[in-house]
């Protein structure tokens, strides 16, 4: 069994949701044992990003993405599955979390002037 832990962008997602929400959303994560991070299946991922190797756990509406710290399973980002920053790291692409929140802003204000 592991411990969790999460970063502050994961407790500020968590953070917005109920008790009760904060826990089914939690359950998946908190269940995983060794044999299922060697061995990686859906909802499961594995990639990795230059020199970490991050997994991936869907959960629901929520994507939890988190790396393996001995007996710890740290959570950096909790991301809704629908967002941008979710496509964002699926894809591997190489950007930083500022630079996820700029372009999010950008991308908005372009679908907007598709309309116009």
């Amino acid at each position: 069994m592991y411990q969790v832990t999460f970063s502050e962008q994961a407790m500020r997602e968590l953070n917005q949701l109920d008790t009760l929400s904060q826990l089914d959303a939690i359950d998946p994560i908190s269940g995983l044992r060794p044999e299922q991070l060697a061995h990686p299946r859906e909802p499961l991922g594995k990639f990795r990003r230059g020199e970490k190797e991050f997994y991936r756990l869907r959960a629901g509406d929520f994507r939890f993405y988190f790396d393996v710290r001995g007996d710890t399973l740290h959570v950096d980002y909790i991301l809704h599955k629908n967002s941008l920053e979710d496509f964002l790291l699926r894809n591997k692409l190489p950007v930083s979390e500022q630079q996820l929140v700029e372009q999010h802003s950008k991308f908005w204000k372009y679908l907007e002037s598709l309309t116009k």
